[in-house]
Parts: C-alpha cells; structure tokens; sequence
C-alpha cells in the first residue's frame, strides 16, 4: 500500500514555489533549509573522524595503518546490522509527507527493538575477531593493534545502531537542526572520550573504540530524549507506539536488508582495497587511511545534501507526487556532485600542508605516509564529482524505496570489477593473496587508480536508474 495516499489533494508540495503564472518552481531556499543543518551534521563527522585520526596517529603509525585496515570492515558489519534503522528516514519522510505522523514514530520505535535484537550478534561477531582478519594475514603487530580495537567496536555496534534511528527520524521529519544536535553531542564526548580512554586510562587503540562507543551512547541519549518531548509528543505520539507490531517489523526488514547491503557492499569492498594497501606496506596503508579521512571533508557534505535530498524525496512522495519527486530529486544529485567536486580538488590543492597534521607519530614512516597522502589526493579528487552522483542518486533512491535494484547493481560493480583491478595494479607478481590475477606492482597509486574507475562505473549506473523512473512504481 503507497501510505502517500492519504495526502490532502492541493496540498504544497516539498520545496515547491508557485509564481504568479500559477508555475511550479524548485524553491532552493527551502532545500538549503533542510540541507544546511545535514551538512552542518556531516562538518561534524568530519571533526570527528579526524579527532580520531589525530588521537590514534599519535599513537604511532602502526596503530593508523591498524586502524585503516579494518574501519571500514566495521562499517560494513554495522550497515549490515543496522539496515532497519537506516529504514526510519525513508519511512518518516512518507509518513510525514503523507500526514501519517504516527507512522514515522512506530518506524522509529520498531529499529529500536530490532538494535536490541541484534546486540548479541554484534558481541559474538566481537569475540570473533582474531578469527574473521586472520586470513587477511596482516603483519603481526598490525594485526594485534587490529583486533585491539575491533573488540569493542564491533561489540558496541549497536550503540551506533541505535543513535541511526534517532537520526533517521529527525531526518525524515524534515527537524534537521535536532540532528545536529545530536551529532554535536557526540563529536564534544568523542574528544572527550578519547583523551580520557587513550592516555589517561592507557588503553590505546582499545581507547580510541571505547571513546566511540561511549560518544554513540551520549549522542543516541540526547536523540531519545528529544524524541519523546512534548514538541514531538504532541504530534508524533511516540510514547503511544512503543509497542512492537509484527506487521511493521516484517515491512521495516523488507526495506530494511537491502537498504543496509547497498553502502555495507560498497563499505566491505573498500574495506578489502584499505587492507590491500596495508598487505602491501604499513606506508601505503597509513597513507591510504589519512587520505579517505581527508577526503571525508569533501563526502561528508555531500551525503548531507543527498540525505536532504532523501528527505524531500520521500515527502513527495509520501503528498503523492512522484513527478516533483524526479525534478527535486535532479535537482539535488547535481549539487551534491559540484560541492564534492569543487572540495577535492581544493583538499588536493591543499595535501601538501594537510597531510603532516595527521602523521604525528614523528617515525620515520610517517613522513613517508604523508608524502605519499600528498600524491594520492589527486587521485581521490579525480573521482569525487561522480561519487556525488553516486550519493545522490542512492539517496534519492532510498528516500523513493527502491533498494533491492540498486543493491544487486553495485555488488557486481565493486565485487567483480574494483576489487580485481585494485588487486591487479596494487601488487607485483608473488605478493598479495592469490595468484591468477595479472600483477602490475603499482603500489597505492595502482590501486586508487582502480577507485576511480568504480566510482565513475557505480555514479553512472545509480544516476541512470534514477532517471530511468523505475522507482515510480514501487510503493511502501
């Protein structure tokens, strides 16, 4: 059933401007309104990440390159887990666009029920650690620095898990300054967290994942309790909704699964390149990590435009307006693509003065790392105007409910063509783990060259089905 349906007829729709003709207009004001306070949200993830980049690369190189090896793994596993709660914003923004407020506040309350759910998970796959990076066959004191910190951050998965859904529901409401707010809290106890954890308690790499855990939990509390006070109260009804309802939960999951296998595909793929660059030397993997910790300043502001795009998208189509959807949607992927474009290629400009900051280790591979941090910018700026196509076409696309297509098409993109080509330029015959791909022995520059040719093949392919129109037949 399309829960658009109930839209009252008339009714403006998102960012819609009328002029005197009677006209329909994109009213770019209401949308830097929304997308304003998400990138203000993402500017806080980028100090967060780099919090954590600095705090660890003080550490030493090894715990940089340790770290970088199984980030995005982690990542991974956490998108895996936590797709229900990555369900709440496109299911919030057509319940909000479709009057059916109390739905967004059940969606919200069912990915809850669904992170307690998966708690035991995240602590088995926590013990599991030694175990699942073994075969990746990391030099031993990188792969003890690894496991150190995979322990408790795979063990408090569902902390962040739980924070998404906070988030998701602000989102999708369209109340993105709350969301800031959340996330503001968390980068404050985050820096907290980590001088406390790190050197005060002498927990190392171990501290920088606890810091995590504990900044998740400040910022999922503040989430929460905004979440239940009387502005929202008043016409959410979340403390009526609590309850689980089997129908809403299977609804969520459906979405849900294949909604979290779209970025965990892409994530675990890149988690495979990071410890590519890592198997093939401590130096190219400390490198590696500063450079898509960096280039994070030029991501994190676009995902904040496409998440407003997801947003609007799903307010449009919630009014039952799925023409608007397309031409707000257009709207928004292009701008998402010209900031990331534009900030790559100051970020490279840049490399030269940015990449000291975060190798402090003063051994003598950090400076190495940041030379080579230097170079591998460009390489990172090459592709960032499409991977703004791709961030805002799987927004718009989330935010539309199609995620099943999307989800097939980048598993074969990353799996079966980045991955070889990566495997294949980064390392010379007799390295790396297998032996019937060509080797070409090109080191990092090898292998960031294949990222390049992902991201155009995955932002082309997203950006077509996008406009292909396919998801106007989908409901919810």
């Amino acid at each position: 059933m399309d829960i658009g349906a109930t839209a009252p007829a008339g009714a403006r729709l998102p960012a819609q401007r009328i002029d005197r003709d009677g006209r329909a207009h994109i009213d770019m004001r209401v949308v830097w309104a929304l997308a304003l306070p998400l990138m203000a949200n993402s500017a806080v993830q980028v100090i967060l990440n780099l919090t954590d980049m600095w705090f660890i690369g003080h550490i030493s190189t090894a715990a940089l390159a340790a770290v970088g090896a199984v980030q995005w793994l982690i990542l991974g596993v956490m998108f895996v887990l936590g797709g229900s709660s990555m369900a709440v914003q496109t299911l919030a923004s057509h319940a909000h666009g479709a009057r059916r407020y109390r739905r967004a506040a059940q969606a919200t309350w069912t990915a809850l029920w669904v992170t307690l759910c998966i708690a035991p998970v995240c602590i088995l796959l926590a013990l599991a650690g030694p175990a699942i990076l073994a075969p990746f066959g990391f030099a031993p004191r990188i792969a003890r620095l690894a496991v150190q910190f995979w322990l408790p951050r795979i063990g408090g998965a569902s902390i962040a898990v739980a924070a998404w859904a906070m988030m998701g529901f602000f989102n999708g409401i369209g109340r993105t300054r709350i969301s800031f707010l959340v996330a503001a809290a968390a980068a404050l106890a985050n820096a907290i967290f980590n001088d406390l954890f790190i050197f005060h308690l002498g927990l190392g790499v171990a501290g920088s994942a606890w810091a995590s855990n504990a900044a998740q939990a400040v910022g999922f509390l503040v989430g929460f309790v905004l979440f239940l006070r009387a502005p929202i109260r008043a016409l959410f009804k979340p403390h009526l909704m609590w309850r689980p309802r089997w129908q809403a939960l299977r609804r969520q999951l459906r979405l849900g699964f294949p909604l979290g296998l779209m970025p965990a595909a892409d994530v675990l793929g890149f988690s495979v390149f990071q410890m590519m660059q890592v198997r093939y030397g401590m130096v190219g993997g400390a490198a590696t990590q500063m450079v898509t910790v960096l280039t994070s300043i030029a991501y994190l502001p676009g995902i904040g435009i496409a998440t407003a795009a997801a947003t609007l998208v799903g307010q449009s189509i919630g009014a039952g307006d799925r023409a608007w959807a397309l031409r707000l949607g257009t709207r928004i992927i292009l701008l998402a693509a010209l900031v990331m474009g534009g900030i790559g290629v100051l970020l490279a400009v840049g490399g030269p003065w940015l990449m000291p900051l975060f190798a402090g280790a003063h051994d003598r591979a950090s400076v190495q790392a940041a030379q080579l941090g230097a170079q591998l910018l460009w390489f990172a700026a090459a592709y960032q105007f499409f991977d703004g196509l791709n961030l805002g076409s799987s927004m718009c696309l989330r935010g539309a409910g199609d995620v099943r297509v999307p989800a097939a098409l980048i598993f074969p993109v990353c799996w079966l063509v980045f991955l070889p080509l990566a495997y294949a330029f980064t390392f010379a015959p007799g390295e790396g783990w297998v032996h019937f791909l060509p080797q070409f022995g090109w080191g990092a520059r090898g292998g960031w060259s294949a990222v390049i040719i992902y991201v155009v093949l995955l932002g082309a392919a997203l950006f077509s089905r996008w406009r292909s129109r396919a998801w106007q037949r989908i409901r919810i």
